[in-house]
């Protein structure tokens, strides 16, 4: 390794921990430029990217057609509140509500902010539309959620690291156990207005709902005059092998919330979505956002949008994910019991491991340093969710190196011989030779 550029990268590290906040603790890998599925760290080393920034990259970093959209509107004008039209925002509302199905999208910057747009268009028609009694409306949310990180939001959150030190928080939430209709109607009353919830729950651990649950919650919705709210900022536009994840049980929500992708990987853009019957409840001067809808966020959204349709990446996604679940699955059949679970749908897999035999974290830290960038949740498993873009050969790439991680591991705990090893490692060896896979140049 060279010593000026390791030096360099402690040097990176070091003015993050002194100058930022203590809210995020990263690998220890400074990334320098990417292109596509490919990172590549300030040492020159070469990662596959299996997280793209929590589906955010799912069009692969810096995608051409995106990054054009984007200089092309930067040389007209970028932002100018919502104050007045543009050419860009309209074109770009028509596209969203076209692919969606939803009359009317409301323009955000971020996740977080599409959220606390559903939760206020809820809350309103619930006391116009509904009739609920002023002050009194309850929005039903699922345990083990993750919406955001407002104070809003983690005041409905489960889990005790959100919550510590922030209150007090919002009244007006209702938990159920996510998957179980039992729960949803216990917990439902008079004053419920809405159902928002994760089509797939993802930092709980890419938590798959059993088949035909959102059909239950979708007819009890219905039942009951309650709005269902669709979170798939992390789900939505491809990430799942649908479209939208709502579309794998047949259903249609009364809203839908997204962002990530819809930035194109290159800013943050969001967006709530729903009828006109839901979405009049707003009138102007009621909410709104400085940046949601500029016309920079607005071009760029637009192409993103056009990308996925037009290099077809739900398909990809449906078709690369049958491969990508069906070789980590092969890895659990070898990996002794370290891993007890794979799930997911699409290019969005949680690998669940045992905690009494490894980590998250030390697992991911291994896969990056063998080239392979993942992200662990909840301490037991880790995800993968590479950009729709990503190829067969990379696929295989990242799995043969995760099994080797695993296989390591088991050696280490003895849960199987070093001579078992070195001979999976030979064939490995062998197959990667077969399958050269398309990287790209630095």
């Amino acid at each position: 390794m060279d010593r000026t550029t390791h030096t360099a990268t402690q040097e990176f590290i070091r003015k993050e921990a002194r100058f930022g906040a203590r809210n995020y603790a990263p690998i220890p890998v400074v990334v320098d430029h990417a292109k596509d599925c490919i990172v590549w760290d300030v040492e020159g080393r070469e990662y596959i990217d299996m997280m793209s920034a929590y589906s955010a990259v799912s069009h692969g970093h810096l995608h051409p057609r995106v990054v054009a959209a984007a200089q092309r509107q930067l040389e007209k004008v970028a932002v100018t509140s919502r104050a007045y039209h543009g050419t860009a925002l309209g074109p770009f509302l028509e596209k969203l509500c076209a692919m969606s199905g939803f009359d009317r999208a409301l323009p955000m910057t971020t996740g977080a902010e599409g959220v606390e747009t559903a939760i206020k268009c809820a809350r309103r028609w619930g006391y116009r539309v509904k009739g609920i009694p002023a002050g009194q409306a309850q929005i039903l949310v699922a345990r083990g959620n993750f919406h955001g990180r407002t104070s809003t939001i983690v005041g409905f959150s489960t889990e005790d690291d959100y919550r510590d030190g922030f209150g007090p928080f919002a009244p007006g939430f209702a938990h159920f156990d996510f998957g179980d209709m039992n729960s949803v109607r216990a917990a439902t009353t008079a004053n419920t207005c809405a159902v928002l919830i994760e089509p797939i729950q993802g930092e709980a651990g890419i938590v798959v709902p059993p088949r035909g649950f959102f059909k239950q919650l979708r007819e009890w919705c219905i039942q009951n005059n309650i709005l269902l709210i669709d979170d798939e900022i992390q789900a939505g536009l491809g990430r799942t092998g649908k479209l939208f994840a709502f579309e794998h049980e047949g259903i249609r929500p009364d809203a839908l919330i997204l962002g990530k992708a819809l930035g194109g990987g290159v800013m943050p853009v969001s967006a709530f979505l729903a009828d006109a019957k839901v979405m009049d409840v707003f009138s102007p001067g009621s909410h709104g956002s400085t940046f949601g809808g500029n016309a920079l966020a607005a071009a760029v959204g637009l192409e993103a949008l056009q990308v996925i349709e037009d290099e077809q990446l739900v398909e990809r996604s449906a078709r690369l994910g049958e491969q990508l679940i069906s070789g980590l699955r092969e890895v659990m059949q070898d990996s002794h019991g370290l891993i007890r679970d794979v799930r997911g749908r699409g290019l969005w897999v949680g690998v669940d491991l045992d905690p009494k035999l490894a980590s998250g974290r030390e697992i991911i830290e291994r896969l990056a340093a063998r080239g392979v960038l993942s992200k662990d949740t909840h301490e037991t498993v880790i995800r993968f969710a590479p950009p729709l873009t990503i190829t067969e050969g990379l696929i295989e790439d990242a799995i043969g190196i995760f099994r080797r991680v695993v296989l390591e591991k088991c050696v280490e705990l003895g849960l199987m011989s070093g001579a078992s090893l070195n001979l999976a490692q030979k064939i490995d060896a062998l197959l990667e030779t077969e399958n050269q896979s398309d990287r790209l140049p630095a």
